[in-house]
């Protein structure tokens, strides 16, 4: 669910990007040329800036989560439970972001060597991703035998 919820939430950045791309494009047509000085703001380093606001603001905010995040039942928390804040959710970006790029995808490997299943930037930063409340409700009552499986 995490890696859909990452691909959502690419997805969602690089759209947001396309759309503002394209509103430029257009500021430029009607402007006979001179909106198309705005280009510059779309430039990579533009892109990694955006990237890492939707984060810190989305993680940062009152649901711990990004857009993606959210449709996945996903949220982010500290180690000791306290949800997460703009710096935290930012940081998180910039971290996993250079964790894969200097030590290739194959980092995402060690979810699979510790208890919590975290991350490389997960265990750095002290940050656990979650069930939301909702759905840790429903895998609760399902595990008591009860929930969505009851009566069959």
């Amino acid at each position: 669910r995490r890696v859909v919820a990452f691909l959502i939430d690419m997805v969602i950045i690089a759209s947001s990007l396309l759309l503002a791309g394209a509103l430029v494009l257009l500021l430029g047509l009607v402007t006979l040329g001179i909106g198309w000085g705005l280009f510059f703001l779309l430039a990579p380093p533009a892109w990694l800036v955006w990237a890492i606001l939707y984060c810190g603001v989305t993680l940062g905010g009152p649901r711990s989560a990004t857009l993606g995040m959210r449709l996945m039942d996903l949220e982010m928390r500290t180690y000791y439970g306290a949800p997460a804040y703009f710096v935290l959710g930012a940081v998180h970006a910039v971290f996993f972001w250079l964790s894969v790029s200097a030590l290739t995808p194959f980092v995402l490997l060690v979810c699979f060597f510790n208890e919590r299943r975290r991350l490389l930037h997960d265990i750095l930063l002290g940050t656990v991703i979650v069930n939301d409340a909702r759905r840790a409700a429903m895998l609760r009552g399902a595990a008591a035998g009860g929930g969505i499986y009851k009566g069959l």
